[in-house]
């Protein structure tokens, strides 16, 4: 790729940006914690409610403003996926992203020799704005599915809350994919995610997208889908679009045509992304503080969903219906795919989902 990634390293060198960008890159789940949020808060009153509401599945709103109905969850377990950090009670999700998730697991197995995925966040019961980690994951359209394949064997729920999370970059460079952790197999994974049609964006580190346009020789009709954000160095964010008919889902706009393998990706590699903000010109009143977002800042029909009747219970929302998810939480792990590359890699930092919506 010609467009001066080494005039950029010297650059960021000369700033001694490259600590401070390593540090901030490895930020995990930590650095994401926010102050408890007051009780009417958004996100207090969203993290508050443990079941989804009763009737039709709707994504209200945008993806990082919004929130949902009628959610049902992703089962704990399945041949090919297991969900992870149960506690958090964030694998609730539109049925067109819970359908999407199951069959990427599947066919990750049978056409990019995966033995299974590991799904992180989804969203809440009923959406809204999370206490931490994320800004978007609000409708039920948003998803993390983890770079480290799923094990041999059924993970117990502490496994589950403790596992750490595997980066893909190396340490001691900057913006830089890591050989010993990095295989073909998670870039056919990627490629093959972002080949549904229903996939709008695929958020993956800038490193990752570089590699990507660096090393992909395959079909890049869908490169373009990646696109570049930092964390999501340890995870994948999948987006997919509004469904038909969801007349209050705020869509976002296309990605531009093209695989994304030009300028617009050399500026991750820059200085520019971590410059301060410009200092306010003379006289400029100063800017007001920021304030927890509240209920009424978000689309109108959000008050309502609070107030919905819930589902029965967990199970009678998982999706596949109570038996399926009964069956599959207890049946035993099914047999991966062979790995041809190896056993799982080191593990690594916790990534940080940054806020920015591309």
């Amino acid at each position: 790729m010609a467009f001066g990634f080494a005039q950029a390293f010297r650059t960021i060198s000369k700033l001694t940006l490259a600590g401070a960008i390593g540090a901030s890159l490895a930020a995990g789940d930590v650095g994401a914690e926010q102050k408890t949020p007051s009780p009417g808060s958004a996100k207090g009153q969203f993290g508050a409610v443990s079941l989804p509401t009763q009737g039709p599945a709707q994504p209200i709103g945008f993806y990082a403003k919004g929130c949902m109905t009628g959610a049902v969850a992703l089962p704990t377990d399945g041949p090919t996926w297991e969900a992870m950090r149960l506690s958090r009670n964030r694998r609730w999700g539109n049925p067109a992203m819970i359908s999407l998730l199951e069959r990427l697991s599947q066919d990750g197995v049978k056409y990019a020799g995966w033995p299974g995925i590991l799904v992180g966040d989804i969203a809440q019961p009923r959406g809204g704005p999370m206490f931490n980690g994320h800004a978007s994951h609000q409708i039920g359209l948003d998803a993390d599915v983890w770079f480290t394949p799923m094990p041999a064997r059924r993970m117990t729920a502490e496994e589950r809350e403790n596992l750490p999370f595997t980066t893909m970059l190396q340490k001691d460079k900057f913006l830089t994919v890591d050989p010993k952790v990095w295989t073909q197999s998670q870039a056919r994974l990627l490629m093959l995610a972002a080949s549904y049609p229903e996939v709008e964006r695929i958020f993956v580190n800038p490193a990752i997208k570089k590699k990507m346009c660096d090393t992909w020789t395959g079909d890049r009709t869908n490169l373009g889908k990646l696109r570049p954000e930092y964390g999501h160095d340890s995870h994948f964010h999948i987006r997919i679009k509004c469904p038909p008919g969801a007349a209050g889902c705020t869509p976002q706009a296309p990605v531009a045509a093209g695989d994304g393998c030009d300028k617009s990706l050399a500026w991750w590699f820059t200085p520019a992304p971590w410059a301060p903000p410009k200092p306010p010109k003379p006289g400029a009143k100063p800017p007001k503080p920021a304030r927890e977002m509240m209920v009424s800042d978000l689309p109108k029909a959000c008050a309502a969903v609070l107030d919905a009747a819930s589902v029965a219970s967990m199970q009678a929302a998982t999706y596949g219906g109570p038996s399926a998810a009964s069956a599959l939480t207890t049946a035993p792990a099914a047999a991966p795919a062979a790995d041809a590359d190896g056993a799982l890699p080191d593990v690594g930092p916790v990534p940080n989902d940054k806020p920015a919506i591309q």
